[in-house]
């Protein structure tokens, strides 16, 4: 049961922790979510910086830890946008992204580690600095999905705060 960010059934990975990872979204204070993107993002990025067979997919059917690289660099700044919609205007509707469509298109097999490690560390500064100024009633602004989802900023954090840290799980199991 691997979690997308657009996952439509998406409410559970906020209410309780995922049986894959173990994380648990709803244990957490949303004021810490810009502090664990920076751990993780650390992480990440020491992994994709160090030499090893990055494009290397453990079986056919899981992406390699470079493809997960990507995919959590791309997430990243798409949470980023999405976030500062929701705390500039009311209510933004944005569309879905198809992670499957974007790992084919920009091959994410074939990127530079090297490159995709500076360029997702670069990415979290970002969300990571927009997260830590969300302050009161901010973190009850909304914002909606394409296909109907419909979060506040708190539970847009949560939500999102699962997915780099599940697919850290992925690759380091």
């Amino acid at each position: 049961m691997s979690i997308t960010p657009d996952d439509k059934n998406w409410t559970w990975v906020v209410e309780r922790a995922c049986p894959e990872c173990g994380f648990d979204a709803s244990a957490i204070d949303v004021g810490d979510v810009a502090g664990l993107l920076a751990a993780n993002s650390a992480e990440w990025h020491a992994l994709l910086r160090s030499p090893g067979a990055h494009d290397v997919r453990p079986v056919p059917s899981k992406w390699s830890a470079l493809e997960y690289g990507c995919h959590v660099r791309d997430c990243i700044r798409i949470y980023d946008y999405r976030l500062r919609r929701m705390l500039e205007e009311d209510g933004p509707s944005y569309p879905g992204w198809d992670q499957d469509a974007t790992a084919v298109e920009e091959r994410y097999g074939e990127q530079d580690p090297v490159t995709v490690a500076d360029e997702l560390l670069e990415a979290s500064r970002s969300l990571e600095a927009r997260f830590a100024g969300v302050t009161g009633e901010q973190w009850r602004r909304t914002g909606h999905r394409s296909d109907g989802a419909s979060f506040t900023v708190e539970t847009f954090a949560r939500y999102f705060i699962h997915d780099p840290i599940h697919h850290w799980h992925d690759v380091r199991g």
